[in-house]
């Protein structure tokens, strides 16, 4: 197959699994991080997955740190999936400013810095795939969480304009809004609080990372070039408002 793929935030949690289903699946993948060191390598020892240390809250480090995997690669990345994010929760009233700033730099900016950065490419070559990990709580809001649940409801819009913008040269730009998945972020939560949103999924259990992955790798397919700016939410049956 040979499309380079570029995964965000990809050596732990939904990303690391992106990561390996897409090396599964025949793509060439690079996984960018920007702590964890240690991790990241034993990561790279393990998957053969490549790993670029940069800060996706920057926009300059945004573009080196693309030029240097096409470097390595030789060749320019085709796929990108925008999964870089954290939380930083609290009620609004009682928010400092900076974990508002920090989360909408993270989670939502740089998907503009790292779309910014391969667009080009993608457009002189004719193909594209992007895909943007968003949230449920996007779509339904979670108390203690303005700041992530308005920078993953940004990711939806700016995804869609983007599609719309980019769709005559052959580039697709998607997303997917995970449910509660198991991960560190939700393993971090108090059991009680955990058990009552298990409760409320109709599956009856997390997701897995490895759900979100699949949903990634159907989406990024060359066979997938006629959805764009949709958004796949993979969440177990919640509904939706």
């Amino acid at each position: 197959m040979g499309r380079l793929a570029l995964v965000t935030g990809g050596t732990t949690g939904i990303g690391a699994a992106t990561c390996k289903a897409l090396k599964a699946a025949g793509y060439d993948v690079a996984a960018n991080y920007v702590v964890g060191e240690d991790q990241a390598k034993q990561f790279e020892a393990e998957t053969g997955v490549r790993v670029f240390c940069w800060d996706v809250t920057q926009a300059d480090a945004c573009v080196k740190g693309v030029e240097a995997i096409a470097q390595s690669f030789g060749k320019p990345v085709e796929i990108l999936v925008n999964n870089a994010g954290i939380t930083r929760d609290s009620m609004m009233h009682r928010m400092p400013v900076e974990n508002w700033d920090a989360v909408i730099t993270t989670n939502l900016s740089s998907n503009f810095y790292m779309s910014r950065a391969v667009i080009q490419s993608m457009r002189d070559k004719g193909f594209g795939r992007i895909v943007n990990i968003s949230s449920i709580n996007a779509l339904t809001g979670q108390l203690g969480q303005t700041n992530y649940s308005a920078a993953k409801a940004g990711i939806i819009g700016f995804s869609k304009a983007l599609a719309l913008e980019n769709a005559s040269k052959g580039i697709t730009v998607n997303i997917v809004a995970p449910g509660y998945t198991d991960t560190d972020m939700v393993r971090a939560m108090p059991d009680e609080a955990r058990k009552d949103l298990v409760s409320k999924i109709p599956v009856g259990r997390l997701g897995r990372p490895e759900d979100l992955a699949r949903a990634v790798v159907f989406l990024v397919a060359d066979e997938a070039s006629f959805i764009t700016g949709e958004t796949l939410s993979v969440n177990g049956g919640q509904r939706m408002p």
